[in-house]
């Protein structure tokens, strides 16, 4: 009996630890309507790479989820190509608002995850 207590505790703190670290997705519309909300916190959004840029392993991409698209600034893994199904996880760095609306909201890279192009 003392076993099965002690295994189901364990059990629910490294659940509850593992639930914490992983940053919670989010769709760009969210993002882009209130980017101070997600200021300096890490959040993940998943959608389709539509342009990239880069070199010597640096770069930005742009993600599509078909709620909105976000730039994506790299400088660990390099740039994604086009049409790549990608997970990235990272933090939101806010851009200018001007008269209610926000421009140039993006995210800067730290962990990401991808899918093969589909043919």
């Amino acid at each position: 009996m003392k076993r099965s207590r002690a295994f189901f505790g364990i059990s629910i703190a490294v659940l509850a630890l593992a639930l914490t670290g992983c940053p919670e997705k989010k769709r760009i519309a969210d993002i882009t309507a209130d980017p101070g909300r997600y200021q300096d916190k890490e959040v993940a959004i998943v959608g389709r790479v539509t342009r990239s840029y880069g070199a010597l392993g640096y770069g930005i991409f742009e993600v599509d989820d078909g709620t909105g698209r976000m730039w994506v600034f790299t400088e660990k893994y390099g740039v994604p190509s086009k049409d790549t199904y990608i997970g990235v996880k990272g933090k939101i760095v806010p851009g200018v608002t001007y008269n209610g609306r926000n421009y140039g909201t993006g995210m800067h890279e730290t962990d990401r995850r991808t899918r093969e192009k589909r043919k």
